[in-house]
């Protein structure tokens, strides 16, 4: 398992970024990882120097392998705790998600989606479903593997300004990335951005998926504090053009698509390609409840649909569940998988290998002929 430290850091200096997006960047230590929600996009550059008293060494960057390091990201689908999780999180948050946690801490980077807002208080908007967590459901997705969790979903603001004004405070108090969010659009749209191995990556979160009557008032603006939307990509295209020549592999991760379908929807396939071409490396995404197919979409890797992941409804096709494992240097993909699992007393609880397993892994890769994917 990774041993993480995280620090609010701008470059060696310990401080707490204060600015009009009031962003921060974080460093986290761990194999020489460094990594942040990053207040702007950094200065572009070609070469990378290492400089000590006697020597210089520059490293030039490839286009598409920045320094020709691999790096392994994980990813999860919706996440929350509602029901019995809410019990088994208070009672044990560095315990509850250990079935998974192997899987999530072998990567470099693991991102879920964090299907709730942070808060105990504020007043439930009027709506079928209002999700909430305490802030300790940081601690459990931290102690998991977890690097950084998305709030960019139908249920980011489910508790009005006083759970929006929770989420933003929770993720200062924890020093820990929660994207998709912010006092404004610039910082809702701020990436989780990691240096690994010296591989810089970015991580944006984006939801296309919010209530019609909440569009206006749940989407950050320059004046309004809110949630990062595709709904216009118009925006975010040009964000997503403006980290490609920051980073050398560049994630977006969505709530998108259409409940309980097995099939990207056309307004799915319409963003995913929008974004490839914007120069997204990996778009992945969840939302349906359910699986949806992944695989190569041009030299990009999308999935639309990474179903539910930490849920309290676990019976049928609610219940199907995994991580999906890529393996990308800078802009090259190299390689990607489906770890199959089942989601036990609300957690994912991956098969050991056999049958079984064999059949869930089966099941994933039929998903992938409606798709318009290729293996």
């Amino acid at each position: 398992m990774r041993r993480r430290r995280i620090l609010l850091a701008l470059g060696t200096v310990i401080v707490i970024v204060a600015g009009a997006a009031g962003a921060y960047v974080v460093t986290r230590e761990d194999e020489g990882a460094t990594s942040g929600v990053a207040a702007r996009p950094r200065p572009t550059t070609s070469t990378s120097s290492t400089t000590t008293s006697s020597t210089t060494t520059t490293t030039l960057r490839d286009p598409l392998r920045g320094n020709g390091q691999p790096v392994t990201f994980a990813f999860g689908g919706d996440t929350m705790f509602e029901g019995n999780l809410r019990s088994k999180l208070l009672a044990d948050p560095n315990g509850v998600l250990a079935p998974i946690a192997p899987v999530l801490s072998g990567a470099d980077v693991a991102v879920v989606n964090l299907e709730t807002a942070i808060t105990e208080g504020g007043a439930a908007v009027p709506k079928k479903y209002n999700f909430r967590t305490p802030p300790v459901a940081i601690d459990a997705l931290r102690a998991a593997g977890v690097d950084a969790a998305t709030v960019a979903n139908n249920h980011g603001l489910d508790f009005g300004p006083q759970g929006l004004a929770d989420t933003l405070a929770a993720r200062a108090a924890k020093q820990y990335p929660i994207i998709g969010i912010g006092n404004n659009d610039a910082e809702a749209y701020t990436p989780y951005y990691v240096e690994i191995r010296g591989q810089r990556v970015a991580v944006i979160a984006a939801t296309d998926v919010l209530d019609g009557e909440y569009i206006a008032s749940w989407t950050a603006t320059p004046t309004q504090p809110g949630l990062a939307s595709a709904k216009d990509l118009n925006v975010l295209v040009p964000i997503v053009q403006a980290w490609r020549a920051q980073a050398d592999t560049v994630v977006v991760f969505l709530h998108w698509g259409i409940e309980r379908q097995g099939c990207p929807s056309p307004r799915q396939q319409e963003v995913a390609n929008a974004l490839v071409n914007a120069g997204a490396d990996i778009v992945v995404g969840s939302h349906a409840h359910q699986l949806q197919g992944g695989g190569r979409l041009g030299t990009a890797l999308v999935d639309y649909g990474l179903g539910n992941f930490v849920f309290y409804n676990e019976a049928g096709e609610y219940g199907r569940t995994g991580v999906l494992l890529v393996t990308a240097t800078g802009r090259t993909i190299d390689s990607y998988q489906w770890v199959p699992a089942r989601i036990r007393g609300g957690v994912p609880t991956p098969f050991p290998a056999g049958p079984e397993a064999d059949a869930e892994l089966a099941h994933w890769n039929e998903l992938r002929g409606c798709a318009g994917l290729a293996a």
